[in-house]
């Protein structure tokens, strides 16, 4: 047995656990009212799945929107695979939850950030990832960040 409870590891694990819960209503009933989600994760992940060119763009994150149009939206127990638009190219992509960085809802004022030790060591006066072009693409961030605390301000319209 260790020393002691690893309690950033089991929060983690929850954290998951709920994104997998709130895409398991998304695949069986649709989006819901206004709810959209930006999820940053990470592209280098050796799980991650997405085509070539948008890996080549988005070489260390990506952040992608589910809002208006997504397609095939298939959650399992480790990640999750969904269609979206990358400027009129529909692009499958499977994400597994240890890749997400952000999970953000901005309809209703919420968020999760997956901490790393990299984080840790991040500058404190970053201002953090912005929404992504679009309403269902990417957007890259630039390549000195990783993802931090996401103002909600940033996505209120």
């Amino acid at each position: 047995m260790s020393d002691g409870i690893d309690y950033g590891k089991l929060m983690h694990r929850a954290m998951r656990g709920l994104i997998q819960e709130v895409l398991t209503g998304v695949q069986d009933h649709g989006l819901p009212g206004d709810h959209h989600f930006f999820i940053t994760f990470d592209t280098a992940h050796p799980d991650s799945e997405l085509a070539d060119w948008l890996s080549d763009r988005y070489p260390g994150e990506m952040t992608v929107v589910m809002q208006h149009w997504f397609d095939g939206l298939e959650v399992t127990d480790e990640g999750f695979g969904i269609t979206l638009n990358f400027g009129d190219a529909p692009e499958r992509l499977y994400i597994p939850y240890d890749a997400i960085k952000t999970f953000v809802d901005p309809s209703v004022e919420f968020g999760l950030r997956f901490e790393s030790q990299e984080d840790e060591t991040e500058d404190e006066d970053d201002d953090g990832p912005e929404p992504p072009d679009g309403p269902d693409g990417g957007k890259p961030e630039p390549q000195h960040r990783d993802a931090e605390v996401v103002s909600l301000d940033r996505f209120r319209r």
